[in-house]
């Protein structure tokens, strides 16, 4: 960052260099004019700045959910890191070929087989991300026992992808583990993974698994509509509009809703345009509506058919 001078020009922070075996820990203290500067007088930490002394293992485990920017940079750290993480580099080749194989996009033809042995000898090098994937494409072959496999390992390893998916899975195929489903499902939410606390909201509303809470589950509803799921943004407006687990609020029952319509929710974008349509603004109504229809809710072309006819031709 950069920081402001003094009025005779000198800086408050000279350089400070990654050594080894610093002799002195600097620490940040507030001078008697309000500015930060720097004190040697703390104590030493016990390895300094050697981060060449964290176990590859270990190194390892953390660094296994990394997406490949965070593992280059990690790798710039020293020459230890740059090693004990080529393995999960190498996997980041093996992720985006097997990505292409699976959408057929980047100049390949999808082919399910090759994107789940590109997946494999990712997952075999330590990378969450790969995975994931694996297991995906294990469960969308009616294999389910090897995808829950693979995203329970994922799971343990702190990918919170791979906590969500394998407390869906559990559910789904496993309805005598659903405590062990809430428990990775707040693994989850508490690491801001969007779709578990939507899921985890959807428990808490339903009762399923744990005691049924309004209010607990209207703040995972919201949590997740500010992290930008969409189906947690309808949720969120109608516990605004209705008064369950929030305070009763119109105006933020209508920003949820017309949050989730742009984000093209299409019962959001029906109920939005009701709303402009109650209001007198039918140009905007139509246009919510006629999004609404081209999604599937029926409901909004009649709405919609019954407001031009109130149009003039221009």
């Amino acid at each position: 960052m950069t920081w402001p001078c003094n009025s005779d020009g000198n800086h408050h922070f000279a350089s400070l260099s990654f050594s080894r075996k610093p002799k002195e820990s600097p620490t940040l203290v507030k001078s008697s004019k309000s500015h930060l500067s720097i004190s040697s007088s703390a104590p030493k930490s016990p390895q300094g700045s050697d981060f060449s002394a964290l176990p590859y293992d270990v190194l390892a485990r953390i660094a296994a959910p990394f997406a490949l920017p965070s593992l280059k940079t990690a790798s710039l750290v020293c020459r230890a890191w740059r090693d004990a993480l080529k393995p999960l580099r190498e996997a980041m080749v093996f992720l985006k070929w097997g990505r292409r194989f699976k959408s057929g996009r980047g100049g390949v033809k999808a082919n399910s087989k090759k994107a789940l042995d590109c997946f494999l000898k990712g997952a075999a090098r330590g990378s969450t991300l790969a995975m994931v994937n694996a297991a995906s494409i294990y469960w969308g072959m009616g294999k389910k026992d090897e995808g829950i496999a693979w995203y329970r390992l994922s799971a343990e390893l702190g990918d919170h992808t791979g906590q969500c998916n394998l407390a869906i899975c559990y559910f789904q195929a496993y309805p005598s583990k659903t405590r062990d489903a809430i428990g990775w499902l707040y693994q989850a939410s508490f690491g801001g993974h969007v779709r578990a606390q939507y899921q985890l909201a959807l428990c808490l509303h339903q009762g399923r698994g744990l005691e049924r809470s309004l209010p607990e589950a209207a703040r995972w509803y919201l949590r997740a509509a500010e992290g930008g799921y969409v189906h947690a943004m309808y949720n969120t407006s109608l516990c605004y509009l209705m008064g369950e687990g929030l305070a009763q609020s119109n105006r933020l029952a209508r920003k949820w809703m017309k949050r989730a319509a742009d984000h093209g929710h299409s019962k959001a974008q029906f109920k939005h345009g009701l709303c402009l349509f109650s209001e007198g603004d039918m140009m905007k109504a139509v246009v919510y509506l006629e999004l609404a229809t081209l999604a599937g809710e029926r409901a909004a072309a009649d709405v919609k058919n019954f407001i031009l006819q109130q149009l003039s031709a221009t």
